[in-house]
């Protein structure tokens, strides 16, 4: 029986693990990261769904104008996020990473909460949406940097990408999961989905302080609270590598980000109302999660970074094909397609960026990565919203789907840095990207 630490001991015999699922701390990780996706997952979409509905229905919107509310929706997400993001990875490497995810998860659990009580109450309206977003935002921060600079500390690092891959089972799995099951039980009882994800937030909070006391590493003397800060951001911006895996994800998702107007899809498009938004919600992450479990077994060994490229390449190209289907059952398949292959994409990156840098910085490299991603998901739906009303849902679609093809194109030729990363092994890949 292998105990919390990257190997367990028995007499003097040492057991190196061979799968990061034989880590016991790492098992209260994982499932931690589950509920947590699984009631964020839920709460989101269907805080989504109520600001359409309430837009369309309360206050009169027409389609055009209630999908630029879903596009501000996304602004108010993101603000807090670029605000906080320098202090959320300070955070993380500064502090007890575990105390800094629980109390985000915390935070999260309140906004649930308040999202329960004041649907039940027939007391939502465009402010309180927007105020919740806003928290949920700033509580997201604070979660990613924390919970990413976690798995490298409590697996060896030639587990690695194979613990990324699991933990991104557990994030896409939870993704399939969450809206599912929160739309189906939203059916029912508006104000139930909520309940259950103040509930799992709450459940996680209390697991991930299970996992033993985690702090980084520093290398020499500990500099002032700003000056790693800066010493953060001018490390990625110096790395040509991170900087292109980072922002490469940043601009091509940003413009590709057909989430947002899922619900102008599912009610006034596809006809498939609050269940059927669940189902296309969750496509996609079936189809990462399928991707994610194969990688676990299977994971990319030669050519990452051009298999990284050509994958957002071609998340680009489907996004295009989705705005065009009228057919419920295709517009799934190609979601999950999708979902597929921003998971070929995703795994990559994630596991190029941690394995580059050094433990005392992750934190705050995470917390970048952190920003880009959030940047790319809540600007892309203002970006959307934008669009949309511009363009109509199917154009705005259209639009970023072929920006994103753009994009991939214009960084494999500016960072060729990317398209030389061949392994995962950390020394050899060092040489590679700075050859």
């Amino acid at each position: 029986m292998l105990g919390s630490g990257p190997a367990a001991c028995h007499g003097a015999a040492v057991t190196e693990p061979t799968s990061p699922l034989q880590i016991g701390d790492y098992r209260r990780y994982w499932l931690a990261r589950f509920m947590a996706v699984f009631a964020t997952m839920s709460m989101v979409v269907l805080l989504g769904y109520q600001l359409y509905e309430v837009a369309r229905d309360d206050y009169g919107m027409s389609v055009a104008e209630a999908s630029f509310q879903l596009g501000l929706l996304g602004l108010a997400q993101f603000i807090p996020l670029f605000v906080l993001t320098p202090v959320a990875g300070l955070a993380a490497d500064r502090f007890d990473r575990r105390h800094v995810a629980a109390f985000a998860n915390g935070i999260d659990g309140c906004v649930a909460v308040i999202l329960a009580l004041a649907t039940w109450a027939d007391a939502l309206n465009i402010p309180i949406l927007f105020s919740l977003a806003a928290a949920h935002g700033a509580a997201r921060v604070f979660v990613g940097p924390s919970m990413s600079a976690i798995a490298p500390n409590i697996v060896p690092p030639a587990l690695l990408p194979r613990a990324i891959a699991l933990s991104s089972i557990a994030w896409q799995t939870a993704s399939v999961a969450g809206p599912a099951i929160g739309g189906v039980i939203f059916a029912e009882a508006d104000w139930l989905p909520h309940a259950m994800s103040a509930g799992l937030l709450g459940a996680a909070m209390v697991l991930i302080l299970t996992v033993r006391p985690i702090k980084a590493k520093h290398e020499g003397p500990r500099l002032k609270p700003l000056k790693q800060i800066i010493e953060g951001l001018v490390y990625v911006w110096r790395e040509r590598f991170l900087l292109g895996c980072i922002t490469l994800d940043l601009f091509a998702v940003l413009l590709a980000g057909a989430t947002a107007l899922l619900p102008v899809f599912a009610r006034d498009i596809l006809f498939v109302g609050p269940e059927g938004l669940g189902l296309m919600r969750a496509a996609p992450a079936l189809g990462a999660a399928s991707v994610a479990l194969w990688l676990s077994f299977r994971p990319l060994e030669r050519e990452v970074g051009l298999k990284m490229l050509w994958a957002v390449a071609a998340f680009g190209a489907l996004t295009i094909t989705f705005a065009f289907s009228r057919n419920f059952l295709l517009s799934l398949a190609i979601l999950a397609a999708m979902g597929a292959v921003d998971m070929v994409s995703v795994f990559i990156r994630s596991s190029l960026v941690q394995l580059f840098t050094p433990d005392d910085k992750r934190g705050r490299v995470s917390s970048i990565s952190g920003l880009a991603i959030s940047a790319s998901n809540e600007l892309g739906e203002m970006q959307s919203g934008l669009a949309a009303a511009i363009l109509g849902a199917t154009g705005a679609v259209v639009f970023g789907g072929a920006g994103a093809i753009f994009v991939t194109m214009v960084w494999a030729w500016y960072f060729p840095e990317l398209r030389r990363a061949r392994s995962f092994e950390p020394a050899a890949l060092k040489r590679e990207v700075s050859t």
